[in-house]
């Protein structure tokens, strides 16, 4: 049986992994074709990001039809080969599911629209407070009201995020079930597993004005969050203990994460929170410039990594996604330690306790492409962004800067397979441009040469597999407060792991609180570790990890 403790999970977003036919967007047989390579990685786990029917307003997460393939992406049969494929390699398949809401084009939507009451009920309809006035002044997570008014039938609609985009009513039990219909279709066709998209977001509570945010109190972790997941795991996935489930967890809390991520395993495996990719913010502020708060990065993950075990529940660790700006030119040095702070974030989350997740490319050291025009842009927030900070008074040159770093369109450019035109992703024009440095940063240079951050990520999947410390052991922050570097110890059974970071260009010297001479370099970035007694000097962004039975 697969521990998915054990486990680490490969993201792909396949718009943008590999196109085998040409029309510039990625496919599932592009997948297919690249299952060695993700193979030679030794990931367990596959999660595809949708690829189901969609208008694609927000990038497949917004689903016309739950059912089917969209054909940009291939076929059915395409799917069921790749879970066959994918298993032949001992690789399962996660599959996205997006149930807070439904594109508007949706048949229920359509339905609803037409004023039919029971798809009516599957939504969240209401009237406003008076002519013209929204029942609340929530805010959509894409910029303006949450409400979308319908003339035809004289009442509001609630679309938490993309006017396309329709919450669920979750309240209607009938809604459960077709959710339950759909987990079970796909469990039906070979997949291994699931992630939620936002899916503490589907219990609201009272609909009224929040006059000290934007509504999302009234929404976040909700009255029946809990009882609702339960439910849906003794109806579906609850069923097979080989399935593997994560949540993508907006805004949340420890104290709510304690029980979707519980040992007992009635709600979900493990959760995705988001609280350390804030430190870059202000407040909850995204769209600004301030460098990142190295020492709130480090808190927020101590605080997760330490209650989390002590509550026996089960992180999923991540610097990166597809909504995520790339972690080496987030948290790194693109500029002059580019390999080195890769290999070190690498190692960061890798050791700690929780199942990894690897983004596409992350494994490549990809960077953020610097787009400098907002036709280069395609993302419906980035977009809407760049317009309404021009609107507060930014200047243009100033909405690019906080588009460059911010932006999830930094994620999604064309994963980059080798040096040639478009980074060999596609024979036609990619759907979106293909980042410049492509002519060194790529797979096929960096699966040839042996100090690449391609191998550094392959030792890494390896050490958790070989180690049971690093899955099962116990965790420790140390010298929280030091201004440069990110330490822990692990233990378990006896044995005992130091992973000690610079998470700087300067040469520091960091001390145990024990002799380290006697523990042995199980990995690091660079060659030699320079170790006195107690002492290690860190050179730029140096990262080690020492291991003693």
């Amino acid at each position: 049986m697969t521990d998915f403790r054990k486990s680490v999970v490969y993201q792909i977003y396949p718009k943008s992994f590999y196109d085998t036919n040409g029309d510039g967007l990625g496919d599932l047989r592009g997948v297919i074709e690249k299952l060695d390579y993700i193979k030679e990685l030794g990931v367990d786990y596959i999660w595809l990001t949708p690829f189901y029917i969609s208008p694609q307003r927000d990038n497949g997460y917004d689903i016309a039809d739950y059912y089917h393939v969209d054909p940009r992406y291939g076929t059915m049969e395409d799917f069921e080969e790749l879970a066959a494929e994918a298993k032949k390699r001992g690789i399962r398949l996660m599959l996205d599911m997006v149930f807070n809401h439904t594109s508007t084009e949706h048949e229920w939507f359509q339905k609803a629209l037409q004023g039919d009451p029971k798809y009516k009920d599957y939504y969240i309809f209401k009237k406003g407070k008076e002519p013209g006035v929204p029942p609340t002044n929530w805010e959509s997570k894409f910029g303006g009201n949450a409400w979308e008014y319908v003339e035809d039938l004289d009442e509001y609609y609630l679309h938490l995020f993309d006017v396309t985009q329709a919450d669920l009513n979750w309240e209607n039990p009938q809604v459960r079930k077709e959710v339950q219909e759909i987990i079970k279709f796909w469990i039906g066709k070979g997949a291994g597993g699931f992630r939620f998209d936002v899916v503490n977001l589907i219990s609201k509570g009272e609909f009224k004005d929040d006059y000290e945010g934007d509504g999302r109190r009234f929404y976040t972790d909700g009255p029946k969050i809990h009882e609702y997941l339960r439910e849906l795991n003794e109806a579906t996935f609850g069923t097979d203990a080989e399935l593997v489930t994560v949540g993508e967890m907006s805004s949340t809390t420890l104290e709510n994460c304690y029980h979707y991520a519980g040992e007992d395993g009635k709600e979900l495996s493990m959760v995705f929170s988001f609280h350390h990719l804030k430190v870059d913010f202000m407040g909850n502020e995204k769209w600004v410039i301030v460098p990142f708060d190295f020492q709130k990065l480090k808190d927020i993950i101590f605080d997760w990594q330490v209650k989390m075990a002590e509550h026996k529940a089960w992180n999923a660790v991540f610097w990166c996604n597809h909504d995520q700006p790339r972690v080496v030119s987030r948290f790194g040095n693109v500029k002059n330690y580019w390999k080195e702070s890769a290999k070190m974030l690498g190692t960061v989350v890798h050791c700690l306790r929780g199942t990894p997740y690897i983004y596409q490319g992350e494994e490549l050291g990809m960077t953020n492409p610097g787009f400098t025009r907002i036709e280069q842009y395609k993302d419906v927030e980035s977009r809407n962004h760049f317009r309404i900070l021009q609107e507060k008074g930014l200047s243009e040159e100033n909405a690019y800067q906080i588009l460059q770093i911010h932006s999830r369109d930094n994620s999604r450019t064309p994963m980059q397979w080798d040096e040639t035109k478009n980074a060999g992703f596609t024979t036609g024009d990619p759907w979106i441009e293909v980042t410049k440095n492509h002519s060194y940063i790529n797979a096929k240079a960096e699966l040839e040469d042996p100090d690449s951050i391609f191998q550094h990520y392959k030792k890494l999947v390896q050490l958790r597999k070989d180690y049971d410390i690093i899955a099962y052991g116990d965790i420790e922050p140390l010298d929280q407060k030091n201004p440069s570097v990110f330490a822990y110890r692990r233990t378990y059974q006896g044995e005992e792991m130091y992973v000690i970071n610079n998470f700087y260009g300067k040469e520091v010297t960091w001390k145990a609180d024990k002799d380290l001479t006697e523990f042995c370099v199980l990995l690091s970035n660079y060659q030699d570790t320079m170790i006195h007694g107690n002492q290690v000097t860190l050179r730029p962004y140096e990262s080690i990890v020492l291991h003693k039975k």
